[in-house]
């Protein structure tokens, strides 16, 4: 059942609505998302392209052209997602996902670069191994079997999933992104109150997935933390739920 505050994100995008949660979130989602991953961009850079389209930058400032298509293109993926939000995850809309935060980067125009598809090169994150291309689609498709046969879906399956995910690394780039893209996803599937990771808890967050195996508390409590947040948020915007 989908809860009320996909209601109202879904309606206040119809609406053009400015200044509500809907555009709240669109903003704080994309900066805090994509400044994990390295991008420059401020938060106010980041509000001045979702409002006006166009980038504003100080004196003798410039501005990294692939912070700003990605910025525009999670713009992109939060309306698909919502769009899709009561739809059981599948790979199809998992890809989709990195179709639309690549299309249009440099890694795009790499011929050995598969936006929308699985990686053709074995990566690294940090010094953790990640599964070879060969295995990706076995992984990925035994993952997302597993995870739509669950009943009750809770937070704490939803961040599962995203640590099996990330583990994975399905896509040569743009795995973070995509993944927690999948869990305010599936949070508005399963009638839960969806997070956003703030940059400012970055450290943490690569901490808890590190410490996943062994520990489920870090990583748990910075997802908890970054709910709490939007619930604040939801309070403020009056949303009963």
């Amino acid at each position: 059942m989908i809860n009320k505050i996909f209601d109202c994100l879904k309606e206040e995008k119809e609406m053009q609505l400015k200044g509500g949660l809907y555009h709240y979130t669109q903003i704080k989602f994309a900066y805090n998302t994509n400044r994990i991953e390295g991008s420059r961009l401020t938060e106010e850079q980041t509000r001045y392209i979702y409002e006006t389209q166009t980038i504003s930058t100080g004196d003798n400032e410039t501005a990294n052209v692939d912070d700003i298509v990605e910025t525009i293109n999670h713009f992109s993926c939060f309306n698909y997602l919502l769009g899709i939000a009561n739809e059981p995850l599948s790979e199809n809309i998992i890809k989709e996902f990195h179709k639309l935060l690549k299309s249009g980067t440099t890694d795009s125009r790499k011929d050995w670069f598969k936006v929308g598809d699985y990686k053709l090169k074995p990566n690294i994150v940090g010094d953790t191994e990640t599964a070879k291309p060969s295995e990706v689609k076995s992984k990925m498709d035994k993952l997302i079997s597993e995870y739509i046969k669950n009943k009750n879906t809770d937070i704490n399956k939803i961040i599962d999933f995203h640590y099996a995910f990330e583990k994975i690394h399905p896509f040569q780039d743009g795995n973070g992104r995509v993944g927690r893209l999948i869990m305010f996803k599936e949070c508005l599937m399963n009638s839960i109150v969806p997070f956003i990771i703030e940059d400012q808890f970055k450290q943490f967050y690569y901490m808890g997935l590190n410490e996943y195996p062994k520990s489920k508390i870090r990583l748990t409590e910075t997802c908890l933390n970054g709910q709490d947040a939007y619930k604040e948020i939801i309070k403020y915007f009056e949303i009963s739920l």
